[in-house]
Formats: structure tokens, sequence, C-alpha cells
């Protein structure tokens, strides 16, 4: 199963997310943030705001820190020590 399949009715009809998964939905979950990792291009640093500026674009309910907080710990895009840059390798 594709991750757009398992996240069927977490979209509304403009294509984004209408709300986060809730914490038993860890698949769901994961499969969110796969998504949004797609949006971020390999090799291109991003600032905390471009990063939030991205996330926000696909979301309705305008989460952007808790989804980049996310996103970083399960390994999906890295940053600086100090949270200057953001990457996906």
């Amino acid at each position: 199963m594709d991750h757009l399949q398992i996240l069927d009715g977490y979209f509304n009809d403009e294509g984004k997310f209408e709300r986060m998964p809730g914490k038993r939905q860890k698949k769901k979950l994961e499969a969110m943030l796969n998504f949004l990792a797609t949006k971020f291009e390999v090799g291109t640093q991003y600032t905390e705001v471009q990063v939030n500026e991205i996330i926000n674009q696909y979301t309705v309910f305008k989460d952007p820190a808790t989804l980049r907080r996310l996103m970083w710990g399960s390994k999906l895009i890295k940053r600086t020590l100090d949270g200057t840059a953001y990457w996906r390798e």
C-alpha cells in the first residue's frame, strides 16, 4: 500500500492535510511525514522559515513546528545543531 492510500481521508478537496494522525496511528503518521519529506529537494538547504512554509503548503491545521520536529526525529530531514539549516539527503 502506498503512502497516499494509507492517508485516504486525511486530505481535503485541495489536497492538503486536514488533521494529523493520532498517536495510535503510527503508520499513518509515518506516511504523512514521508509524503512531506518528498516536498524537499535532496541536497538543498532550507531555513527553518522555508521548511515551515513548505509544510504549511500541504496542511490546513498549520502546525509546522511539530511536523518539522517529527520529520527530523524520524531522520527524514537533517539539520544543523542550532537549527539554522535543514536538508534532505
